[in-house]
């Protein structure tokens, strides 16, 4: 016999091997069938999993948060094998539960997956969750895993990843098996109601370095009104998708003569990244940052210098040569500042050294991962690299990752959780030199545990010189993107050596701090005219005023008076002369989402007054134009949220 402890304090014996499933019917038999999973001693086991110890129990129930993940995670096992069915020689990568669903990452070996057969895949789950396959778990040795699993290269390679010592479980269901850790919910005919949505590309592992797969998106649920809440809410997320936006208002346009990932922004669209650009110029020179220029090409010798060229060559552009030199199409920026520091002899005293450029930077991403302004070729972004000593590594990441935080909440988003990106040391792309690698990544855990900042730890994410710290936000549309990031870098000073002098007189080497400030200007694009769903702030709209003339013979000698006092004053302001009806023009700039439409009439011209109508409010205000005008000016300045 074995002893269960609930979480109220009761005690019961029961017989060695019972499950988590007999455990909650032994209480009741609406437990039973509420019932997910259970947390045992912390760990969370299937319904069927035996349990063969004494132990601390919890039971999981379709009310509580973990079992929405319990059920995405298996109904990501379902798809895989209705994919292995329908297209036999599938190899598969991971997948996992996410927030709103599951996904799993597949090579079909042969032809890929196409929207059309998302349905045929559906169909063929209904009729597995239909033979009721119990969901069987199995723990392998080290090399019964690889035996196993010798003819797939995905999940041999995650096997020979795994820390010595570390449980190798796998699970079963009808001829399907698969590598997991679980837990699962433990017979398939309990997924009853799930939804596949799109398909997508993704590199394994998340390294570019590494063949794309097709990554096939889904999402699942306890009930069938649960799902259709959700896919109704989907619908109404993709009015507001930043490429339907972006063409309604004429932001940016995607043209294919122009380049796969090479977006046009329009003059509107250009508006709101200058605004954003003139924001995150000031904010970076009031916290210390100087900024820089450099150019959009570079020699290959930089990257070769920099490491990047053996990292991520197959990321970049292909090589130009002329007069007998090398050049790239820039990636990123690093080896630029690098020199910019070189060119001049540092003491200690003047560290710590920021620079900052608005830089465009060329990646060649793949063209199935290409999406709007999401993804893109050609990316502009602020990026920053800070020069220190050791001894003010802390305060300079913390003061970088407080911008960070302010920035976010400055544009009116929320960040979602925040990752620290380490080395893997089985992996050969990180540079060779063990303590240095644990000095650094203690160091950033050590800082975000004084900041008192919840994170969350991800093996092989880093960069190729050093740890990094991600934000991750979440989007409109449900995604989970790298916002920001700092990253702390002691190989690339040794690589171009940089030197200051100590207050001993002695060549010391400075250590680098990389920080991106808020993602691409695209991205953040993309980003906020979903956030905003087109109705910019004021601060940010591309157009801020709207003059609307009720008789142009009458009253727009007026407009002009108010638009040249405006205009000059830098605000975005336009006038509606057209002939056309009054209450078409003022549809018309609803329609467009300008935060302010004026209706100048007899009473406006005559008693120099101003009619404002607000995006979004149907009121009317009437009031002198000297108050409308410091109200939208100090609105405008506050960068007001709403």
């Amino acid at each position: 016999m074995i002893k269960i402890t609930f979480p109220d304090g009761n005690i019961k014996e029961f017989e060695k091997n019972v499950t988590v499933e007999k455990i909650a019917g032994s209480i009741s038999s609406g437990l039973k069938k509420a019932s997910v999973a259970g947390y045992v001693n912390g760990e969370l086991y299937d319904l069927n999993r035996p349990i063969l110890a004494d132990g601390k129990i919890k039971i999981v129930t379709k009310k509580d948060q973990e079992a929405f993940s319990v059920l995405n995670h298996s109904s990501a096992h379902l798809l895989a094998q209705a994919i292995k069915n329908l297209f036999p020689k599938s190899t598969f990568g991971v997948g996992p539960d996410i927030k709103e669903g599951f996904y799993y990452d597949v090579n079909t070996n042969g032809e890929p997956i196409k929207e059309e057969d998302l349905k045929r895949l559906e169909k063929e789950m209904s009729r597995i969750v239909g033979s009721a396959l119990e969901m069987m778990r199995k723990v392998l040795t080290r090399e019964e895993a690889l035996t196993f699993f010798k003819g797939d290269k995905y999940k041999t390679e995650l096997i020979s990843a795994l820390p010595s010592g570390e449980e190798i479980s796998t699970y079963t269901q009808g001829e399907f098996t698969d590598l997991c850790r679980g837990g699962h919910l433990g017979n398939t005919k309990q997924i009853k109601h799930f939804k596949l949505l799109s398909i997508a590309g993704a590199y394994w592992r998340g390294d570019v370095k590494n063949e794309q797969l097709q990554r096939i998106y889904g999402t699942s649920w306890f009930s069938k009104e649960d799902l259709e809440n959700h896919l109704k809410i989907l619908e109404e997320r993709k009015k507001f998708d930043h490429r339907k936006i972006g063409k309604e208002l004429r932001l940016f346009e995607i043209v294919p003569d122009a380049g796969q990932g090479l977006p046009l922004l329009l003059p509107k669209g250009y508006a709101i990244r200058k605004e954003l650009e003139n924001y995150v110029y000031e904010v970076e020179r009031k916290a210390g940052y100087l900024h820089v220029a450099t150019p959009m090409l570079g020699t290959k010798w930089l990257y070769e210098t920099s490491g990047h060229w053996a990292n991520y060559r197959e990321n970049m552009f292909p090589l130009m040569e002329r007069d007998g030199e090398e050049f790239v199409l820039r990636p990123m920026s690093c080896p630029h500042h690098m020199l910019i520091y070189k060119s001049d002899l540092r003491s200690y005293r003047d560290l710590p050294i920021r620079y900052a450029e608005i830089v465009t930077q060329h990646r060649y991403e793949a063209s199935g991962a290409l999406t709007g302004l999401e993804r893109v070729r050609a990316m502009t972004l602020t990026d920053a690299h800070i020069f220190v000593r050791q001894d003010q590594i802390k305060d300079e990441v913390k003061a970088a990752y407080k911008l960070i935080d302010k920035v976010i909440n400055d544009l009116g988003l929320e960040i979602e959780y925040l990752e620290l990106a380490l080395r893997d040391k089985d992996k050969d792309k990180y540079h060779d030199d063990d303590q240095l690698w644990d000095k650094a990544e203690n160091m950033m855990r050590e800082i975000l545990d004084e900041m008192g900042v919840e994170y969350r730890e991800e093996l092989g994410e880093a960069a190729f010189y050093g740890p990094k710290i991600d934000v991750q936000v979440r989007t409109m549309m449900g995604h989970v993107i790298t916002m920001s990031t700092v990253q702390l870098d002691f190989l690339l000073p040794v690589r171009f050596d940089l030197n200051y002098i100590s207050q001993t007189g002695k060549k010391e080497k400075p250590i680098v701090i990389h920080r991106g400030l808020i993602s691409t200007w695209e991205r953040l694009m993309s980003i906020l005219i979903e956030q905003y769903r087109g109705a910019f702030p004021t601060w940010l709209a591309p157009e801020q005023v709207k003059l609307i003339p009720v008789n142009n013979n009458v009253h727009l000698s007026y407009c002009e008076t108010i638009y040249e006092d405006l205009f000059d004053l830098g605000v975005r302001i336009e006038i509606d002369s057209r002939e056309e009806k009054l209450g078409y023009k003022i549809r018309e700039a609803q329609t467009k989402k300008i935060p302010y439409q004026l209706v100048v009439g007899d009473k406006e011209k005559d008693e120099n007054l101003i009619t404002y109508r607000k995006y979004g409010s149907d009121q009317q205000v009437t009031v002198k134009y000297q108050q409308f005008k410091t109200m939208i000016l100090k609105e405008i300045k506050d960068r007001v949220k709403k």
